[in-house]
């Protein structure tokens, strides 16, 4: 997972107010009866039912202009060994052959040359737009300047930290989830699981604004219940998550033994780490501490997620979803119209809610784009 994509980048459990009470996700830790966060524990109980929905409340734009014919889109990914790139490709692949255009997917192959090789080779094919997927376009400074230049329109998917059209580097609009959801709703999912009394570690990764960002939104939510306390907050970059979350895991064990109740992490890849410290010093994996990703939805954290093995829960992104929507944003700069401002909602994903599946791919979006498209 690259920077750009792996903060980027989003399990469901509603509890009761009566202790005991569970949906999924595992059973609620042990707490007192009652809250010392009411206000906010209701709030927070509210948050995750409707995240929990599988079916969301919209399904996308609502209208659109009818699809032009005979374009061709490049994908230029970062690589395609990452899930989240290859997901929406895939998405984009699909509805290429859905809305009738041709598209050619170049592989950036992780490294900032190849990338910046993968997008000169794009431009020249003189496409009629360029997708950026999952990398930072600063990266390919010079090329972004010589596709706006050759009037070539650019979407990102997961390029800067923010949804919509962005003017430094010109977008004509950037595809995500919002920052914000994601960080709220993982949050609240804590607090409801525990019915307001957890002890948190936050896994981060400070070198990356967009993560720091993440990672404070995410403290400014729990705070928001007394009855939550934030342990310790780890900062491991994710380029080292491999060799140093094990490590930090024993250690954090160490220190707050039965107070550890729940974690959070501004990506999924900390608890596929996280998972062998925590089966050596004999903890269930379906047991505290409950883990939430806020962000990501790779196949292996639904993997975690449904064999309850040290994940309880993640806000994925809809991988399949924004690819179409990469193509519905390409149609509406074809068209001379505005992008569609459409941003998906967050979701979380439990065992009880997946049904199994190995990615978060909402209901309905397809017949939406197609009705738009006259496809």
């Amino acid at each position: 997972m690259t920077v750009a994509a792996a903060v980027l980048t989003a399990g469901t459990v509603l509890l009761g107010c009566e202790r005991g009470t569970s949906v999924g996700g595992g059973p609620p830790s042990p707490g007192p009866a009652k809250s010392g966060c009411p206000i906010a524990l209701a709030r927070a109980e509210a948050a995750v039912e409707q995240a929990e929905k599988a079916n969301p409340a919209t399904t996308g734009p609502t209208g659109g202009p009818t699809a032009t014919t005979g374009r061709n889109i490049v994908y230029v990914a970062q690589t395609m060994t990452n899930p989240g790139v290859a997901g929406a490709a895939n998405g984009v692949a699909e509805a290429a052959r859905a809305i009738g255009w041709d598209l050619r997917v170049i592989d950036g192959q992780g490294t900032p040359d190849g990338i910046q090789a993968a997008f000169g080779q794009a431009i020249t094919l003189r496409p009629s737009g360029i997708v950026i997927g999952g990398f930072d376009p600063d990266l390919t400074s010079q090329q972004v300047a010589k596709a706006t230049a050759e009037h070539i329109p650019l979407v990102g998917w997961h390029a800067v930290g923010s949804p919509g059209p962005s003017k430094h580097p010109e977008l004509f609009t950037n595809i995500t989830t919002r920052v914000e959801d994601v960080a709220r709703i993982s949050a609240e999912w804590i607090i409801a699981h525990s019915h307001g009394h957890a002890g948190v570690v936050l896994f981060t990764d400070a070198s990356i604004p967009f993560a720091r960002t993440k990672s404070e939104l995410i403290k400014k939510q729990l705070a928001t219940c007394s009855g939550v306390k934030l342990l310790a907050e780890d900062n491991i970059p994710i380029s080292d998550t491999s060799s140093r979350t094990p490590q930090a895991v024993s250690s954090l064990l160490s220190r707050f033994r039965d107070a550890w109740t729940h974690s959070v992490a501004i990506n999924d890849v900390y608890f596929a780490d996280a998972a062998p410290a925590l089966r050596a010093a004999r903890r269930k994996g379906g047991a505290a501490p409950f883990n939430i990703g806020a962000g990501d939805g790779d196949p292996s954290a639904f993997q975690r997620i449904n064999s309850r093995q040290f994940q309880a829960a993640t806000v994925p992104e809809p991988f399949s979803q924004q690819g179409w929507q990469i193509l519905d944003e390409f149609n509406r700069a074809f068209s001379r119209k505005p992008a569609s401002g459409y941003v998906a909602p967050v979701h979380i994903s439990t065992a009880a809610n997946s049904s199994g599946a190995t990615t978060w791919d909402p209901p309905g979006y397809r017949a939406a784009y197609r009705k738009i498209w006259h496809r």
